[in-house]
């Protein structure tokens, strides 16, 4: 897929509106194709262009090494980051021009010095409507049916787990959304690093991370601000975990997300950061885990000798074969049995093989779903989920 760039040719001194229109063209051309990152990649010999589409790194171009620091410092210009620190990380946004900047909500900067120089990463975030209503992210009707009903709750935590860009806070967002409408009247506040997403009817608090305000300080402070369901943006340490579950112990509905590969990872997670047992079975309602897989590109697609559906590629999928991305999640609720087996301090394997044991349908089992409809491929979700071992479905640990 990827290719030197002859349009706009470059030398040993390339001229500013070369690596303007470079730069534009890039960045338009990935929003375009929907991709979520675009790297720029130095390796001494050139300039690396990469788009992650649909979660995988894709390389798109390939520039010459000499129009490198050119491109970076274009891009920190945009970015409003000091052009003449070249030795250290620095952060920003983007403001994009024309058809692009009616697409996305916020563009990333992240520049970082290697050993061949400066690489830069830019972030877009989209505005995409279809993805405000829980109803539809894609959920199996029966997690949608439950995270509804949790929703109801005036207690309690829910947690969302799932490796980066699984689309947790979107999960998060969508629910806080059911609330506000369902239940107008009741004071929703968030904490946040950063605010990704704008929620109507919410209070969005933002957390720097290098300030004196961290989760566990205003976390403490909000519950004395009468708030009703609280949302944190990520337990990340064992004192906003045991501030979290408190909060869902004394009449909080409180949600938030973690990173552990199932849920039963999550909920020894909370163990092992110091949590009492008895705590974690009397507060946490639900464990959702979660996982985006590709799927396949409609233009190309191809139906098998098995009756099955195969990528293939084309220019509308830049030769990926995949166009887009889809929903596949489990749900644990914490039962009797569950909160049981928590109580005896289970491991990992006998709260997997208890689940396993109750008929339990994992992730893996969710995205069949999305094989039988046509829309992925086996490969996909077993890349996604895990290998297949002896022909077991896999249980997702990523």
């Amino acid at each position: 897929m990827s290719n030197k760039r002859e349009k706009h040719p470059v030398g040993p001194g390339p001229q500013a509106q070369d690596v303007v229109e470079i730069v534009d063209e890039l960045l338009a051309k990935a929003v375009s194709s929907g991709a979520s990152d675009v790297h720029f990649e130095p390796t001494g010999a050139e300039l690396q262009v990469k788009y992650r589409l649909d979660g995988v790194l894709n390389p798109i171009e390939s520039l010459p090494a000499a129009v490198a620091d050119n491109v970076v410092a274009r891009l920190k210009v945009l970015g409003g980051l000091l052009t003449y620190r070249n030795d250290i990380p620095q952060e920003g946004r983007l403001e994009l021009d024309g058809k692009a900047a009616g697409k996305v909500s916020d563009v990333r900067l992240a520049v970082f010095p290697t050993l061949y120089g400066q690489r830069a990463v830019v972030r877009l975030f989209y505005r995409n409507e279809d993805l405000m209503d829980l109803g539809h992210l894609g959920f199996a009707i029966q997690i949608e049916s439950r995270l509804k009903a949790i929703a109801t709750q005036n207690q309690g935590v829910l947690l969302v787990t799932g490796p980066a860009g699984s689309g947790k806070s979107t999960t998060l967002a969508a629910v806080l959304r059911h609330i506000a409408k369902t239940l107008p009247g009741k004071s929703i506040v968030t904490l946040e690093d950063p605010v990704e997403i704008r929620i109507d009817g919410v209070t969005q608090v933002p957390i720097t991370p290098h300030g004196q305000m961290t989760f566990p300080t205003a976390l403490r402070s909000l519950l004395r601000q009468d708030p009703q369901v609280l949302m944190i943006g990520e337990i990340r340490d064992a004192e906003t975990a045991r501030i979290t579950i408190e909060a869902g112990l004394t009449g909080h509905l409180l949600m938030s997300t973690m990173h552990s590969g199932t849920p039963a990872g999550a909920l020894l997670r909370l163990l092992e950061m110091g949590i009492e047992p008895y705590q974690v079975t009397s507060s946490v309602s639900a464990v959702v885990s979660q996982r985006l897989v590709r799927t396949l590109c409609d233009r190309c697609k191809r139906e098998d000798d098995n009756g099955r559906f195969e990528s293939v590629g084309c220019p509308a999928c830049l030769g990926t074969g995949f166009r887009g991305r889809a929903l596949i999640a489990e749900l644990v609720q914490v039962d009797g049995e569950l909160r049981r087996a928590i109580l005896a301090k289970a491991d990992l394997d006998e709260l997997e093989t208890l689940l396993k044991g109750k008929g339990y349908a994992g992730i893996w089992e969710d995205g069949r779903r999305l094989m039988a409809s046509g829309m992925t491929t086996e490969a996909e979700l077993n890349t996604t989920c895990g290998i297949v071992v002896h022909g077991e479905p896999p249980t997702c640990r990523k």
